[in-house]
């Protein structure tokens, strides 16, 4: 059995995988109706801050792995000394959970990173802010995601109210990237890595709204120095199961971004892409299983996200969203409709990149609640 922290829709679509290979799958979650909740059996509500939850959680389990990084390493220490497998483990982990102690330890494995500097007044970020140029990306350490926790900023007066909390922030140079790539590879406790194509993430508003598989046009070269950052990162840092890795494509080469340590939304699109899934290849790594093949099982894949909806049901479209686009693969999460969320994805493989673009750009506008006419006319 693999016990997993997280009732989102990344433990919800543990779940296909894990029914198919007949692993008992049970999630921690929040609400009882939330969408992992939707689809598991076994699912106990919780709080990863409680470490009474995590032990209930653990009982019988053969592993413990987690659908985000919010769970104090504490307590992941605590079950280790308990005997529990816990994967990815909570040092490795600590460099999703703070930005700053990931900073330093990319760093110190040689990794390409953007200029950056800790920082706790106003002086020391003007300081960074004169070397490096002016605007300078600002973060929280801590707690972070999807946009939040990130600043664009030309003076230490905007983040003046982060100042105020007492803790130290990360800045770095505003890097003049070309795109961004995402680097996954999947890492088993005996150390066998699997790769995936590196994929081209377009984001909008700080959320990631499309992912092409592989990144079009990409350098071979830079594909090879990218995969190689990722697998250096999972040795370096220990992890296990899935890793993704978020990088800057510049005109000299790759920068790391950010880590996340579990299933990520740039991998959403080897479901139906690839011939082994990161939820599959995760629940395999974690458990310490021969690893599954990752080839495309088209020349193209497309993911495009489903962020907000006009519909109260997305699900209502799926006659229109079927008869217009019926090579659309679509998952829904579960989850109630508000404003930019996100609510599911489409997937669309082919051998022609436009065209499966285009099919899925059209399917999640149905799902939003747009009809065909309203799409021409914003075309």
């Amino acid at each position: 059995m693999v016990a997993v922290v997280g009732g989102g829709q990344l433990a919800r679509m543990m779940a296909e995988p894990a029914a198919a290979l007949q692993i008992r799958l049970r999630a921690l979650v929040e609400d009882p109706d939330g969408a992992a909740a939707q689809v598991l059996p076994d699912s106990p509500v919780g709080t990863p801050k409680e470490l009474a939850d995590l032990r209930a959680l653990v009982a019988g389990a053969d592993v413990l792995t987690f659908e985000h990084e919010h769970i104090p390493g504490d307590h992941l220490r605590a079950l280790q000394a308990e005997g529990v497998s816990v994967q990815p483990g909570p040092d490795a982990l600590a460099c999703a959970q703070d930005k700053l102690h990931m900073r330093e330890r990319l760093g110190a494995l040689g990794v390409p990173c953007p200029r950056w500097a800790r920082v706790s007044t106003a002086a020391e970020l003007e300081e960074f802010a004169e070397t490096v140029g002016r605007p300078v990306i600002v973060k929280t350490p801590v707690g972070g995601y999807d946009g939040k926790g990130v600043r664009v900023v030309s003076h230490a007066v905007e983040v003046a109210d982060w100042m105020a909390d007492g803790g130290p922030l990360l800045v770095e140079e505003k890097v003049p990237f070309v795109r961004e790539l995402a680097a996954l590879v999947a890492r088993r406790p005996s150390g066998e890595m699997r790769s995936w194509p590196v994929v081209e993430t377009i984001q909008r508003d700080g959320v990631c709204a499309e992912v092409l598989s592989p990144a079009p046009g990409l350098d071979p070269a830079l594909a090879r120095e990218a995969e190689k950052i990722a697998r250096t990162v999972a040795e370096g840092l220990g992890v296990t199961g899935v890793l993704a890795v978020e990088l800057f494509a510049t005109a000299e080469g790759v920068l790391v971004n950010e880590l996340a340590m579990r299933p990520h939304n740039s991998g959403h699109f080897s479901i139906d892409g690839s011939v082994t899934s990161q939820f599959e290849q995760h629940l395999r790594a974690v458990l310490d299983l021969p690893l599954g093949d990752t080839a495309p099982t088209a020349p193209w894949a497309v993911m495009v996200n489903l962020l907000g909806s006009e519909l109260e049901d997305p699900a209502s479209a799926y006659p229109a969203l079927m008869a217009r686009c019926p090579e659309a693969k679509v998952h829904l999460y579960g989850k109630a409709v508000r404003p930019g969320r996100k609510l599911g994805h489409v997937t669309v493989t082919g051998a022609d990149l436009e065209v499966c673009r285009e099919r899925a750009t059209a399917a999640v506008a149905i799902l939003r609640g747009e009809s065909p006419t309203e799409r021409e006319e914003a075309g």
